[in-house]
């Protein structure tokens, strides 16, 4: 029994053939195929997210400016510096925003903003200009893509 397992080991071909090999490229191929598209789409949704985050964290800190100067400012953002600047001069608050991101905001009156209220815009470099979020005050937050402030 012993010298038929042995003999079977030793005289039994080592390696792959062609069509095997064939195979296994063909399910890789297919594999990568499928998830290239998926990870790249996922990039694209993670770069959305963060726009949406740098917008309610500018939110947040124009609340803040008003709740102690009683007045919206302007934002100006640079995806250079990776920041957005809430107001001007001695009174100016700077938010670091994600690679790529700027956020820029007005609360002039006939540029589409009520009084009393900001919106902010926000786009990536990386992204169409398709992908533009905004936060409208007036509106209650931030608003579907490419929706203009009221």
């Amino acid at each position: 029994m012993l010298a038929r397992i042995q003999k079977s080991m030793t005289e039994k071909d080592e390696g792959f053939t062609l069509i095997e090999l064939l195979v296994v490229i063909i399910i890789i191929g297919i594999l990568a195929a499928i998830a290239i598209p998926v990870f790249l789409n996922q990039r694209k949704k993670a770069t959305e997210a963060s726009l949406k985050s740098d917008l309610r964290t500018v939110a947040n800190e124009m609340e803040t400016y008003y709740t102690d100067f009683q007045v919206y400012p302007n934002v100006t953002g640079s995806s250079a510096t990776q920041a957005a600047t809430i107001g001007t001069g001695t009174n100016a608050v700077t938010v670091k925003t994600s690679k790529g991101n700027v956020v820029t905001g007005t609360s002039a009156v006939g540029t589409g903003v009520v009084a009393g209220t900001f919106c902010l815009t926000a786009i990536n470099d990386g992204l169409t200009a398709t992908s533009t979020y905004r936060y409208d005050s007036d509106k209650g937050g931030l608003q579907d893509k490419n929706v203009a402030c009221s």
